[in-house]
């Protein structure tokens, strides 16, 4: 595949006779997932669209490819969770999809094709092209540079879509979608008058800010009436951090990856310098205060780190996946009369399908450490029905506790543990992440592998079960907590910040007060009964709460007052499982409007995945690109586009400078980009 892709298609080379109406696709969302939609779009168009004239509109006030949360212009010191090999954007025959497979190279492979062009865009691309150079497979990318891999597979998205199809790009916000449900819609933009006409529209929105609710508007107001320091949940990278007070507590509730960014931007960021090596065990990695940290006193439910990356691969056989749960149990449950339950019916079949994984590679890999053989095993473990049947027969074939699968452990590793002291409860936190890295890097604990790998088989198989595959976002949660955390080299860090006092452990179960008597925020934790931490400042280290009660978007916001289904629980919109269109309170299917990404009943593990692993995400990208373009070539009937109404008004917009696209179109700049930022756009 070519670095620089071919001359992007014109609109004036399109087939069409000069009176018809081009049918229009708007994409609300120009980041990973309008990406990886897009590239689907490409792919599936010369069978399903050949010959014909499309205009597809890019809505996204940041460039497209990385979006928000992969834009070029956030701290170098940022990394990605995954290592370079483990990222693609690309499609190969593990995935179940209808359309073509469209290979492309992972990220290590894109950067080492690259490496060796030289910088031609100032200070960051030089700096950029030195990270592409260096980047090995085992290397944790800067997420510039993931920024910087996912606009190049816009471009080759674009560059492959056939003649007649013209890719119009607006770099700003959309406020609402509008129109009859059989006709055109109205897709109404920040900054413009007039709304743009559209025969489909798909959300692509990626994550999105919230509201505080009303615990945060509590402790926001208590903030403000003692004069302290409250930071609501957000994403770390958007965060002010710096009113954040040099060598004060400072509480921080949140113990996944929105604190790991938080511990490096006010550690590393504030002048803070290591010496020794954060990619060896042992504590040799040594961090040399500044002076203008804060102290960070972290807790959470859990009370621990997510799970460190997995720091080595799976020889050998690999565990047959799916074998509990796949698309014939799937389809079991979704054939029942009355709808399936995720605590009867889903999680048992989890648990087993995490089990199998976890048994089959230690009776494979380590049968040293098992008793009996596999085949005898594998068939009572099909026919245990869990309890205390499946702990006797685990008890007598796996002699040693420590090899064998309790994910009641795994979920809370401090349940019912207490401490004599906060001292004590340092000791015993870094002691507990020591031995998490040492594990999650040892190859002969490579069960843990394979529980990976089944946790990645499941969701591809619950976004099929919709609402009963994640009632209330636990399940997600829990997948992020055991496959999702942190590279290895953050959680050395965290260790050396905590030997330097720079970082402190609350425990688990962490409860915050707000004392009005003193004027303070007050940490405690039943790990440590009758101690607790006093603060002026509070951080909500985790993502906000994007539900439609609670989101910023006025678009999510006005789709749920129009009638958009949204979970009782986890506050998804609900969505068609096979094509990702957005489903009515009645729970019919809206034919005009898709939505794909983490908003959705359909949330996948990401929009970028692991390397022949399957990728849910890819396969939803291509059913609903399918279902668009079998829908755009129809024939039209003649149907209103429904009264015109002003859109609500728009608020502040920030963008950086769009990309080079086949059409940017004639829009105000967003405000905080100059004119001379958006000198190139076509006017």
């Amino acid at each position: 595949m070519p670095l620089s892709p071919p001359p992007l298609p014109s609109s004036a080379s399109a087939p069409s006779s000069p009176s018809a109406v081009t049918p229009s696709l708007v994409v609300i969302g120009a980041g990973p997932r309008g990406t990886g939609f897009l590239e689907r779009i490409a792919a599936n168009a010369r069978s399903l669209y050949a010959g014909r004239r499309l205009d597809i509109h890019l809505v996204d006030p940041y460039p497209p490819g990385g979006g928000r949360i992969w834009r070029r212009d956030q701290s170098p010191l940022l990394w990605m969770n995954s290592m370079a090999e483990d990222v693609t954007m690309y499609t190969d025959d593990s995935v179940a999809l209808a359309g073509p497979v469209r290979e492309g190279p992972a990220l290590h492979e894109w950067a080492a094709a690259a490496g060796s062009e030289s910088g031609d865009g100032g200070d960051v691309e030089d700096v950029l092209g030195a990270e592409r150079a260096a980047l090995t497979g085992q290397s944790f990318p800067t997420r510039r540079l993931q920024s910087a891999y996912l606009g190049w597979v816009y471009e080759q998205a674009v560059a492959a879509l056939p003649p007649g199809v013209t890719v119009h790009l607006h770099p700003t916000s959309a406020l609402r979608v509008s129109g009859p449900r059989g006709g055109r819609q109205r897709v109404w933009l920040a900054g413009r008058a007039e709304p743009l006409t559209a025969d489909l529209v798909v959300l692509t929105l990626g994550h999105l800010d919230g509201e505080p609710d009303a615990q945060q508007r509590e402790l926001a107001e208590f903030a403000r009436r003692h004069g302290l320091l409250h930071l609501p949940p957000d994403f770390t990278s958007d965060s002010d951090l710096s009113a954040l007070p040099a060598g004060e507590p400072v509480l921080t509730r949140g113990f996944g990856l929105a604190f790991v960014d938080l511990m490096v931007l006010v550690t590393e960021g504030r002048g803070g310098r290591w010496t020794g090596s954060d990619q060896e065990d042992g504590g040799g990695l040594v961090y040399h205060p500044s002076g203008r940290e804060p102290v960070l006193y972290v807790g959470s439910r859990r009370g621990v780190p997510y799970h460190s990356k997995i720091g080595y691969t799976l020889d050998g056989e690999r565990p047959p996946l799916p074998r509990f749960l796949g698309p014939a149990q799937v389809d079991a449950l979704l054939a029942r009369d009355e709808p399936a339950d995720h605590r009867r019916d889903v999680r048992p079949l989890i648990d087993k399908e995490l089990g199998f994984a976890h048994y089959h590679r230690l009776f494979h890999a380590h049968p040293e450490r098992t008793r009996g053989g596999w085949t005898a095993f594998e068939k009572a473990y099909a026919a245990a029905t869990g309890g205390p049947e499946l702990a006797a027969l685990v008890a007598g074939a796996v002699p040693d506790p420590a090899d064998r699968l309790d994910l009641g452990v795994l979920d809370r590793p401090l349940r019912g543990r207490g401490f004599a002291s906060y001292d004590a409860l340092q000791d015993g936190l870094r002691d507990y992440i020591a031995a998490d890295l040492a594990r999650r890097h040892d190859p002969s604990h490579s069960a843990d592998l394979a529980v990976f790998y089944a946790l990645l088989s499941v969701y591809g198989q619950l976004i099929r079960l919709g609402d009963a595959g994640d009632p209330d976002g636990r399940w997600h949660g829990f997948f992020s907590y055991l496959a999702s955390g942190p590279p290895g080299p953050r959680l050395r860090q965290l260790l050396a910040l905590s030997r330097a006092g720079v970082v402190r452990f609350l425990g688990p179960d962490t409860a915050i007060e707000a004392d009005d008597e003193r004027g303070v925020f007050r940490a405690t934790s039943p790990a440590v009964p009758g101690e607790y931490v006093e603060a002026r400042a509070l951080v909500e280290a985790r993502l906000p709460d994007p539900s439609p009660a609670r989101t910023r978007s006025p678009l999510l916001r006005a789709l749920y007052e129009e009638g958009a289904a949204v979970t009782s629980s986890a506050g998804l919109v609900r969505v068609d499982p096979d094509d990702g269109r957005l489903l009515e309170r009645d729970g019919t299917p809206h034919p005009r409007r898709f939505a794909l990404g983490p908003f959705t009943t359909a949330r996948s593990s990401g929009a970028f995945t692991r390397p022949r692993t399957g990728g849910p995400a890819f396969r939803q990208n291509d059913a609903t690109a399918r279902a668009a373009l079998t829908l755009l070539a129809r024939p039209r009937p003649a149907a209103p586009v429904g009264p015109v109404r002003p859109a609500a008004p728009a608020g502040p917009v920030t963008a950086a400078a769009p990309a080079a696209t086949v059409r940017p179109e004639s829009v105000p700049p967003p405000l905080g980009v100059s004119p001379s930022a958006v000198s190139s756009v076509e006017r």
